[in-house]
């Protein structure tokens, strides 16, 4: 058997191509303006991106995208007000009268630092929900693809225009975030991906209608658990409107509710990530009575991953990486219905998620997964996904 020690420079020097994967986040141009203290005004370029290859094994059908490229400008105006923003390309180009392809801000806002553990935040930002809605670098996940809980549930990259509030205790291990934004749109709901399609952000939101959301983080050593939660409005039309549909109007009227809680694990090259979250519509039957959209009363997904970084164990010198990971995810985006809806078994899901990646550098990865898809309705298929990501 070779030594610790003769592997790590075989690896190290020769540079086996593996396609594979972790989790390992490496400082961006984000990090330098977020983290900055100084009154020294200056400007920050950077980003994040992917492309991912798809092969449905089961029909013999196989893709290629460059599904985002996101261009981050950051600026300190002192050493207490600073600008964020980033804009994002999805799938290569957007061309007039064609499908797919997506220009848009996923985030412009200006944060003020009220000490080194209390800032506000004012204009397009991500509420703190779920793991990847704040953090979903494409060096920070495990898989080409980012969760299906975190997806259709949560959904990912959720920005909305409002003010945040963020802060820390300095003598606990807790932090904490409450934010106003904007609510949702009942009348964009489509059955089959939950309440993503009823998001406005940031374009001609109603602001008729708000929402609340908070969060508590425990961060302690290798350990970080979060409980957040949401309650908005979907409503925002005037109370004539409102009425003439039968549904409450106003700024929590006809409500959307989430609880969802996470967690997360390190230590040694294992890294463990446990998350679920439960979606609450209880005025579901007069949406669909409004709208025949289908709208669920209550969602649900859940997920479990596990991780082993073979090569920081072998070596734990090496800044290269190489973790292995299984994850399992629940989700059923119609949990229970009003009698004025129609199941669709196709809708609860289950997905087993195996792979590998290697970054050799921490800012850049090469991944290779393959999920299992099963439905209650009987539907079983695999995929095969191949893919690169970077962020700087």
């Amino acid at each position: 058997m070779w030594k610790r020690g003769r592997f790590c420079v075989l690896f190290l020097f020769v540079k086996v191509p593996i396609l594979l994967f972790s989790q390992q986040v490496g400082n961006t141009a984000e990090d330098s303006v977020s983290q900055g203290s100084t009154s020294q005004v200056e400007t920050s370029v950077g980003g994040y991106g992917n492309m991912i290859y798809q092969n449905d094994l089961s029909n013999s059908q196989s893709l290629i995208d460059l599904e985002r490229v996101v261009l981050f400008v950051g600026h300190r105006f002192n050493s207490t007000i600073s600008f964020f923003s980033e804009l994002e390309v999805e799938d290569a180009k957007v061309s007039g009268g064609e499908e797919g392809g997506e220009i848009a801000y996923e985030q412009a806002y200006v944060r003020f630092d009220l000490d080194r553990s209390h800032h506000l935040v004012a204009g397009l930002f991500l509420p703190r929900v779920g793991i990847m809605n704040e953090d979903h670098l494409p060096t920070s996940f495990n898989g080409n693809e980012r969760t299906q809980v975190e997806t259709w549930v949560l959904p990912s990259t959720w920005r909305e225009l409002g003010i945040g509030y963020y802060g820390s205790l300095n003598s606990f291990p807790l932090s904490y975030g409450l934010a106003l934004v904007n609510g949702l749109n009942s009348a964009t709901f489509q059955h089959g991906s939950g309440i993503r399609e009823g998001r406005f952000e940031g374009r001609n939101a109603t602001a008729k209608n708000l929402a609340l959301t908070g969060s508590v983080q425990w961060n302690q050593a290798n350990v970080r658990g979060q409980i957040s939660g949401y309650y908005g409005g979907t409503v925002g039309l005037s109370s004539e409107a409102a009425d003439s549909l039968g549904l409450k109007g106003g700024a929590f009227g006809t409500p959307v509710l989430i609880g969802e809680a996470d967690v997360q694990y390190e230590t040694n090259g294992f890294r463990f990530r446990g998350l679920g979250a439960v979606i609450s519509i209880p005025d579901a039957f007069d949406i669909n009575r409004a709208y025949g959209n289908n709208t669920p009363n209550t969602e649900f997904g859940f997920y479990a991953e596990a991780s082993y970084d073979v090569l920081r164990a072998l070596c734990s010198e090496t800044t290269q990486s190489l973790p292995f990971f299984l994850r399992w995810e629940r989700l059923n985006l119609n949990a229970s219905i009003p009698i004025n809806g129609a199941p669709d078994p196709a809708l609860d899901q289950s997905h087993l998620i195996g792979g590998i990646c290697y970054f050799p550098d921490e800012n850049v990865v090469v991944k290779a997964d393959i999920r299992r898809l099963g439905t209650a309705s009987g539907v079983r298929r695999s995929y095969l996904n191949l893919g690169i990501g970077f962020s700087f």
